[in-house]
């Protein structure tokens, strides 16, 4: 217990000493030897100086904003031990080694380039020195090629032509055969005629065999000249007529329509039996083209250059043939009643006839060759004239005043149809150039491009009766339909496809866009769908 007691005595003494009494330390000693610093100066340590270092010059790319003198500095490193100008391979950037870029006027470098090359001399631009030619520099008194006077340019133009006849006198008394166009020193003289650098050869007198050919060759040129004008005279307008009379005993034209004919019936048949065969042309018919809303005449062009027109309901004879073309005729179109009617032939005419009296109203021509023509359909528009031509344009005439009135230039190729549609507000065009396009009437605008890869080129186009479909003869042996109203799409469900080729196109024609009576093939053949008849033309 006496233990115990004096420990906690000794507790106790430690707890009541005072806090502020300082803890026991060892004395601290410096390893540091001791250094003399009474001769160093105080100096102020530049901190972009130290912290500065050297850049790279093959570095492209620099992430902090580094002085001008650090961009200027030297290259730092040692120099290339083979080089001959010390610089490492990947310093240059040149193959002679490393060149700088330098900001320099345009036209400053201009000036003194050209001085260079005219005058050998131009400016240092390290200095205020001139290198190159210094007798130029004395003699042209430092004169850069943009600051020479107009007068002094006049003077020297002036020496130089002189010392140039100088020199040319000089060769002419050395070389007496510059006179001779044979020789090269004729050439060397005469270097700024216009037939420079090309010997004269001296014609030589004909022989009497060539004379003879000469003269046997201008008799014949002269004879088939005069065999040109014959021909033209034959092939002056004018038209024969092969009926009894042109009026008959009440004074009605032979053009009208005969009042015993019968009424139109809408139903088709099978053909079956031969009725009538026209014949007259002397070569192939290119068209036909019935008489309209009555269809009791048939106008036929002829690759005789001739049109005849055929009576049908009654002698079946021709009436009247027009001549008037020096090729054969390509197309041909009826005016809305009739008594007019267009052709266009191979020899780049189109002629505007009276189908009464057979003579020609007006002719129009481009210099091209007409495909198709076409009157507008409208009533009060048929003074206007449609022609699709060989240099791939349509042109569109006024009749009246003979002038051409538009010109609708979108084709690729000679346009061979022209189809008017929606109430003759628009009209189709097909080409050689294999596509369909549909243009507003009077605005030289396509509105719809029909082109596909599979297509080809559609030669003949018909109009439905009730005008929402058109028919299109295509040269892969098909007839394709399709729509016209705003999309002009491809029905491909209505498609007459063939097996043979009929090697050229043949539109189908007649009445099918009025009374439906009559329908032709590509054959030539004429079917009557009313009496179930088969008619054959003449092909």
């Amino acid at each position: 217990m006496d233990l115990i007691q004096s420990y906690e005595e000794e507790d106790e003494a430690v707890a009541s000493s005072p806090e502020s009494s300082p803890p026991r330390m060892l004395k601290a000693k410096s390893s540091a030897p001791e250094v003399d610093d009474t001769a160093l100066a105080l100096t102020v340590a530049n901190v972009n100086q130290s912290k500065s270092k050297p850049i790279d010059p093959t570095q492209h790319v620099v992430f902090y904003n580094p002085t001008h003198d650090q961009l200027w500095a030297p290259m730092f490193g040692p120099a290339h031990p083979y080089a001959k100008d010390g610089i490492a391979q990947g310093m240059r950037n040149h193959k002679l080694g490393s060149v700088e870029d330098a900001s320099i006027g345009s036209f400053g470098f201009e000036e003194q380039y050209h001085t260079f090359h005219k005058c050998g001399y131009a400016a240092d631009p390290s200095g205020m020195n001139y290198v190159g030619d210094v007798e130029a520099f004395k003699k042209n008194d430092g004169l850069s090629v943009f600051n020479i006077p107009q007068s002094e340019q006049k003077r020297r133009k002036i020496e130089r032509s002189k010392e140039e006849r100088e020199g040319e006198e000089k060769k002419e008394e050395i070389e007496p055969e510059a006179e001779n166009p044979e020789t090269e020193a004729w050439l060397r003289k005469n270097r700024k005629s216009p037939w420079s650098r090309k010997k004269e050869v001296v014609q030589g007198e004909l022989t009497e065999e060539q004379k003879k050919y000469a003269e046997d060759h201008a008799k014949k040129k002269e004879e088939k000249g005069q065999q040109g004008e014959t021909k033209g005279e034959h092939y002056a307008d004018k038209s024969t007529f092969h009926g009894k009379e042109e009026k008959d005993y009440q004074g009605r034209s032979w053009i009208e329509a005969p009042k015993d004919a019968k009424a139109n019936n809408d139903h088709c048949y099978i053909p079956k039996r031969l009725v009538h065969t026209w014949s007259g042309h002397t070569k192939g018919v290119s068209a036909i083209r019935f008489f309209p809303k009555q269809g009791h005449l048939l106008l036929s062009a002829g690759m005789d250059c001739k049109v005849k027109i055929w009576d049908v309901y009654n002698s079946g004879k021709c009436m009247r043939t027009y001549m008037g073309h020096a090729k054969a005729v390509r197309d041909i179109c009826f005016s809305n009643d009739g008594s007019k009617f267009l052709t266009a032939g191979y020899d780049k005419n189109i002629k505007y006839w009276d189908t009464e009296t057979g003579q020609v109203i007006s002719t129009f021509s481009t210099g091209k060759i007409p495909y198709v023509v076409k009157l507008n359909p409208d009533d009060d528009k048929q003074n206007i004239l449609l022609a699709g031509m060989s240099d791939k344009k349509i042109v569109q005439w006024d009749i009246n005043t003979g002038e051409v009135t538009q010109e609708y230039d979108q084709h690729l190729g000679a346009v061979n149809t022209i189809t008017f549609v929606d109430n003759n507000r628009r009209f189709v065009t097909s080409s050689d150039d294999k596509s369909l396009r549909v243009w507003e009437f009077g605005i030289p605008v396509v509105i719809k491009y029909i082109s596909e890869p599979h297509m080809h080129s559609m030669p003949s186009i018909s109009v439905h009766p009730n005008g929402n479909w058109l028919a299109a003869q295509s040269l892969d042996n098909q007839i394709l339909i399709y729509s016209t109203r705003e999309r002009f799409q491809l029905n491909k469900k209505k498609r007459v496809s063939a097996g043979f080729g009929t090697g050229r196109a043949a539109k189908c024609l007649g009445l099918l866009n009025v009374t439906m009576e009559y329908a032709l093939e590509p054959s030539g053949i004429l079917w009557n769908r009313v009496k179930s008849q088969l008619v054959v033309g003449t092909a």
